[in-house]
This record gives structure tokens, C-alpha cells and sequence, in this order.
């Protein structure tokens, strides 16, 4: 277990143990030594400090080298379960089943191909599939204590027939405890892989009048639960469907047309209209027998009939009109579609489960580093803060409270990224941000006063953020201290030294 000294930025030592064995070696010494510590899986939670603790002092816990698919040899159609470590990677599990169980698929989110499978899950992260805190059960936890615990019918050791297959065990399901929650440190969990449908494709819905949404959203709400949309429906404002699609758009009407400068930049636009039109646009995966595709399609087009122009993409779809556009490129508008549509192939990816980094190389691009790596995203300029409120599933308030948020935000001269996730029957979840200049210490603050006016234009909806970092958490306490004074006498059980920090969304 390696420690290195982090000097000048809050940060004490940083281990990286390689093994439960050493992880429990190090919460001991951390006992000892009274120095609490922050786990973090891969350290990609951006827009939420990353990896850094939020109290200067603290130790950090790197469990990158944790990296490993446990059962490995077991995994297949019959037995579609993954037991990871907090180190797996969704690309890292991708190219896995891709190898060596290509039947199966996973619930992957728009996030970096190198982030952390746990860590998000665990944080409550969405995926294309569905919420991903439904993927995760049968954990292994290093307690606060020190002490060893298992979840579900893990309990009953790895070689149990239920330990890796039954998500609920037998007494009170402990999982919910260390869903943002630091009693613990997570070391392993049992993964839910799915199985491929025999038709899988994706659908793009352009909502023709921004007046439109509440409409348009009360109609995928009524898709949701009729079960013909069964997959997460992502909606996002223009400034989000374009961070996305722009880098993609340039790369290929550069490299392969030599624009540059101010006409490359005009290319880009002529491109992004021909794919992002309008305001608001939403992109699902229906996945089935090709009967009932077909027919949940035809569902798809009823319901948005008047509402939104309904496209269905598939990979032979994508790959004949690529064909055609190539052939034609000696014509600007053919020219400017075949950079669109190979600039739209990772998103229709993701649909299918397939991880990209195209949404975290948006946003490099817009801060003018295009060039960068999504997994050095913390080295570039790029500021990034996110305020994502957890909403009920009702058109009207939904776009009422978007609408507040992109006035507060134009307030403090932002304009807000916004996608409205429609991941059950009855709620749905915001993921809004912010980008500033994080070099210049006055964008910096006024990106920090724009999170805090977004958020009290929440609070003035009597709404809840579901992802939070640090500075709302503390307004949390001050809000409701009962409710956490409860949380951390629980915490006190299993953790009785406070030795875990606090994460970005834990405890107050």
C-alpha cells in the first residue's frame, strides 16, 4: 500500500491500497492516527471537486488499484452479474463483455469511458438504462470500525448459490446505508449486467415549440409508464445537445475539409442546426423482439404526433446515409450532414450501451481545450458546477422550474446546461452545470454565487438537489438538523470514530 504527500492542496497523505486486507490495515491506522479518510474509486467526480477531500487535512484513499472483476469465469447470459471492484472502469467492463460475454450489456451513463463504475452507482448516478442505485447490491464493506461487513446473502460467503444472484437477503437490506453514505468503505459489489436484445435502436425526438415542453414532457412521462419507453428518456436544452455534438462536428469538417478559423466555426453551426434545431431534443433506447420495437415505435410516433419531429437511428441506418453524404461531401449541405452523423454515432453508442467521453470532451471543447483527454479533465481550465434537482414527473413544474434556473443562471452572465432524465414512472432528475474559467479567481466566484442562487431557486420550489457537493450539504444541516443529528448517530454504530470523511454528498 503505497502513501504519498499531497503538499499545498488540503490534501494529506494519499494511499493506494490494493486489497480489502489493506484497506482494513489502513482504516486501523487511520484510528490510530485520528486522521479521517476520504475513499475516492477513480477520482473522476467532476463538478464535485473530483478527487479532493472537502475538509483540508484528510487523508484520501485511492482504490484505483482495486480494479478487478471478481467472478470473472462466471460471468454469462445465465449468470449476468458482475462483481467489481471500485477500480472497473465502464470501459474497462465494455470491452470485458465484448471479449468474453458479448450477449451481455450494462446500464452505462453519458459520463467519461474511465470513470468509475461503483463510485457512480454509489453517488446514484443515471444511466441510459435506468437509475444505476438498482444495479448495485451484495456489497463488501470495510466499516469505519474496521471490521469486514457483507450485504444481501453475501454474508453467507462468495461460494453461496445466492450470494452473487439475490439482491435482498434475509432481515434489513443494509445496501441503502452506503448509498451516499460514509460509514464505510465499499471494496466490492454484485453489478447487474443485462442481456442484448435481439433489436436494440435508439430514438431522437426534436420538440418542435419550446412552448411545447411541458406537453412534451407529460407525453414521455405517459410513454415511461405505459412501459413503451422503457429505457431513461434524455432531454436537453440546446446548450447541452450542442456542447455534446460541436467537438465531434469540428474534428471531422477540419481534418477532413480544412476549415479553420471563422469558417469552420460557421460550418459547425450550419451542422449542428441540421441535428440540434431546436430548444429542446431527447434521444431513448427501445430494445426488444423486432414485433415489439416495431410497435413501440409506432406508439413513439402517435404520441408526439404535432409535438416532436420522431427519427429512429441504427447502426445500419447511420452507416448507409454515412455513405451517401461521403459520396456527395462535394456539396456543402451533404458535407456538413456526414460530419453530423459520424458526430452523432457516440451518442446513438450510449443508447446501446456503449461508453463514450463525448460529453466531457464537449465541455473542453467550449473552454477552448478540445485537445485534451477526458480523464485530464481536472488539469484544464474548465470550471465546472453542478446543481441537479430531483423533480416529480409533471410537465408544467418541470418546465417552470428550468426556466427559473436558466434566468438566475443568465443573471450571473452563465448560460445552464440542462437534461431533464425521465427515469421513473413518477420522478425524474435534472443535471444541470455551469461552466467558468477556473484559472481566473472572479469567474471562479461568480460561478460559486450562480450555485448558490440555483440553489435557493430550488429551495423556493420546496425542491431537493440529489447530488450535492459540500457547500449544500452544510446548508442542509443548518436546514433540517434533526434529520442528519439521526443520520450520525447511526453513523456513530458503525463508524464510531468519525474516521470516514464526509464526501461531497454524505453527511453534512
Amino acid at each position: 500500500m503505497m502513501a504519498e504527500s499531497s503538499p499545498g492542496n488540503g490534501v494529506g497523505q494519499t494511499y493506494t491500497p490494493g486489497s480489502v486486507d489493506e484497506v482494513v490495515a489502513l482504516v486501523r491506522l487511520a484510528r490510530q492516527t485520528g486522521r479521517p479518510l476520504f475513499p475516492v474509486s477513480t477520482g473522476m467526480n467532476w463538478g464535485y471537486r473530483s478527487a479532493s477531500p472537502a475538509q483540508r487535512g484528510h487523508d484520501v484513499a485511492d482504490l484505483r488499484l482495486m480494479n478487478r472483476i471478481l467472478n470473472a469465469d462466471s460471468i454469462s447470459e445465465r449468470n449476468p452479474v458482475a462483481v467489481i471492484q471500485p477500480g472497473v472502469t465502464q470501459r474497462q467492463l465494455y470491452d470485458f463483455l465484448e471479449a468474453r460475454a458479448p450477449g451481455l450489456t450494462f446500464n452505462v451513463t453519458g459520463s467519461a469511458a474511465g470513470t468509475s463504475i461503483m463510485g457512480n452507482s454509489l453517488d446514484r448516478g443515471v444511466g441510459y438504462i435506468g437509475p444505476r442505485r438498482e444495479d448495485l447490491f451484495g456489497l463488501e464493506v470495510v466499516t469505519g470500525a474496521g471490521n469486514i461487513l457483507r450485504t444481501g446473502f453475501r454474508r453467507l460467503g462468495e461460494d453461496s448459490p445466492l450470494a452473487h444472484c439475490h439482491p435482498y437477503g434475509l432481515g434489513p437490506m443494509l445496501d441503502g446505508l452506503f448509498f451516499q453514505g460514509n460509514f464505510g468503505i465499499v471494496t466490492s459489489a454484485c453489478f447487474r449486467l443485462a442481456v442484448k436484445h435481439a433489436r436494440r435502436i435508439a430514438v431522437t425526438l426534436s420538440l418542435r415549440d419550446s412552448a411545447q415542453l411541458p406537453r412534451f414532457l407529460d407525453a414521455l412521462a405517459g410513454l415511461k409508464r405505459q412501459g413503451v419507453l422503457s429505457s431513461v428518456t434524455h432531454v436537453g436544452n440546446r446548450a447541452r445537445s450542442r456542447s455534446t455534438l460541436a467537438p465531434g462536428l469540428a474534428q471531422q469538417l477540419s481534418e477532413r475539409h480544412g476549415y479553420a478559423g471563422a469558417t469552420l466555426a460557421a460550418e459547425v453551426q450550419m451542422a449542428l442546426d441540421l441535428v440540434a434545431p431546436t430548444e429542446w431534443s431527447a434521444v431513448g433506447g427501445v430494445s426488444g423482439s423486432a414485433p415489439h420495437v416495431e410497435a413501440s415505435v409506432a406508439e413513439i410516433r402517435r404520441a408526439l404526433r404535432g409535438l416532436a419531429r420522431v427519427n429512429v437511428i441504427t447502426d445500419r441506418r447511420l452507416q448507409l446515409m454515412s455513405r451517401v453524404a461521403s459520396k456527395l461531401a462535394f456539396l456543402p449541405p451533404m458535407r456538413r450532414l456526414a460530419a453530423a452523423l459520424t458526430a452523432i454515432r457516440p451518442l446513438h453508442g450510449l443508447a446501446l450501451g456503449i461508453p463514450t467521453d463525448a460529453a466531457v470532451s464537449g465541455l473542453l471543447w467550449q473552454a477552448g481545450q478540445g485537445e485534451m483527454p477526458a480523464t485530464g479533465f481536472d488539469l484544464s481550465r474548465c470550471g465546472l458546477v453542478y446543481v441537479c434537482p430531483a423533480l416529480p414527473l409533471n410537465g408544467a413544474l418541470i418546465s417552470e422550474v428550468i426556466s427559473a434556473m436558466v434566468r438566475v443562471a443568465a443573471g450571473f452572465q452563465h448560460e445552464l446546461y440542462a437534461t431533464i432524465n425521465i427515469e421513473t414512472g413518477t420522478s425524474a432528475v435534472a443535471v444541470t452545470n455551469i461552466l467558468y474559467d477556473k484559472v481566473s479567481a472572479e469567474e471562479t466566484l461568480r460561478a460559486q454565487r450562480c450555485a448558490d442562487a440555483l440553489y435557493c431557486c430550488l429551495r423556493d420550489f420546496k425542491l431537493e438537489v440529489y447530488r450535492a457537493g459540500e457547500a449544500m450539504m452544510a446548508g442542509l444541516g443548518e436546514r433540517d438538523p434533526a434529520h442528519w443529528r439521526q443520520v450520525r448517530d447511526l453513523k456513530a454504530s458503525l463508524d464510531p470514530d468519525n474516521i470516514i470523511a464526509p464526501g461531497h454528498y454524505s453527511l453534512p
